[in-house]
């Protein structure tokens, strides 16, 4: 591939990049017990927006709290046991943690690549500073365009959209002065009804010039609580077409089409995903995934990183019962878990691998950005 090439052409939003950890994946079918590649994590489960569409307010668990010393000490497990990728996403809102700075500071030091996706709120230029040098990606969520629907469908203040707009040009700016690695992105999570901001949404971005806008599905539960439509996405493709024209030489508009058209939907019905990349709630619960973190679950939780060193956890035989029981045929995706979940690309690579429909080789050419969160 060129060097003249943009570098979001090395991205890969709408995929997986497990293919090219083939050493681990091998490792994984030899039958060894392979450290997780990434880890998806909150440092708290509090969140300062309401959004919509939030599917943590699915999943309450009894919550402790993540201070220096607990993440500090699971930082330095992860090093030591090879994990690669820390990304603080998941079910709370990690820059209102009082360790916040201090985890990705301490996460880079170790050799972890670390990233954060964030409702950027409290993301002032002084907190930019300290993590922006640390971090891999930073991914702003961001379901509107405008300020009024951005009130509505993300639960806060309309003056908060001017502020968090103002956060992106800033951390744009630091990025540029400083010449620094890290992609700034900006996420949607679009539900049907939500389609009114995809446009506009193209739009901002384009303004404010972030890498990339990423066009996502919004995830359900088993029950559908949310009450997502996932037939009515086919009635907008029109339009997400029209986002990603969008696009230019240092900004991509790209749709996570391969979800969005599974029309919540799985061709796989066991999970081998989750020794690979799981998460954990901003509780310090330990559990294969973000759909399994509710109480009613509780047959999945595997551990608590405030109670128990996350090395211990891993090397318990608790851990390995759930991850090879989510591998068995007691268990059912398809059946079982809500729709299309973290791991559900990393999902259909590994079963495509266990039904010989593809074999385990590194992919030619560049490897793409990002490399540790798969």
């Amino acid at each position: 591939m060129s060097a003249a090439l943009p570098e979001h052409t090395k991205l890969i939003l709408d995929g997986t990049k497990i293919a090219w950890h083939e050493e681990r994946v091998n490792a994984w079918l030899r039958g060894e017990r392979v450290a997780p590649i990434t880890i998806d994590m909150a440092l708290t489960r509090a969140c300062n927006y309401a959004c919509h569409y939030c599917y943590a307010m699915l999943q309450e668990n009894d919550r402790k709290t993540i201070n220096q010393k607990v993440i500090y000490d699971f930082l330095e497990d992860c090093a030591e046991i090879g994990v690669k990728g820390i990304s603080l996403v998941s079910d709370g809102e990690s820059t209102i943690s009082p360790v916040f700075v201090d985890s990705i500071v301490r996460g880079s030091q170790l050799g972890l690549s670390m990233a954060v996706g964030t409702n950027g709120m409290v993301l002032n230029e002084r907190k930019l500073e300290e993590i922006l040098p640390h971090l891999t990606y930073l991914r702003i969520n961001i379901s509107a365009g405008e300020a009024k629907r951005y009130s509505e469908i993300m639960g806060v203040k309309e003056d908060w959209f001017h502020r968090v707009c103002q956060n992106i040009r800033d951390m744009v700016a630091i990025k540029k002065r400083n010449n620094l690695k890290v992609t700034i992105g900006l996420q949607m999570v679009l539900m049907p009804e939500y389609a009114d901001q995809v446009i506009p949404l193209a739009k901002l971005g384009k303004e404010l010039r972030p890498d990339y806008l990423v066009i996502k599905h919004c995830s359900d539960n088993e029950d559908g609580d949310l009450g997502v439509k996932y037939s009515h996405y086919k009635n907008i493709y029109n339009l997400l077409h029209e986002a990603e024209s969008y696009s230019d030489d240092e900004y991509l508009v790209k749709v996570k089409w391969s979800k969005i058209e599974a029309n919540g939907t799985r061709s796989y019905q066991r999970c081998y995903g989750a020794p690979f990349m799981i998460q954990m709630s901003g509780s310090g619960l330990v559990a294969p995934c973000g759909m399994l973190f509710n109480e009613r679950y509780k047959k999945f939780h595997i551990g608590n990183i405030c109670e128990t060193r996350f090395k211990d956890i891993f090397q318990s035989d608790r851990y390995w019962e759930v991850m090879n029981y989510l591998a068995s045929p007691e268990f059912n995706a398809q059946k079982m878990c809500g729709s299309l979940c973290l791991q559900h690309k990393v999902n259909e690579y590994l079963d495509a691998v266990q039904k010989e429909q593809i074999q385990v080789t590194k992919p030619q050419g560049e490897q793409p950005q990002h490399l540790n969160f798969i």
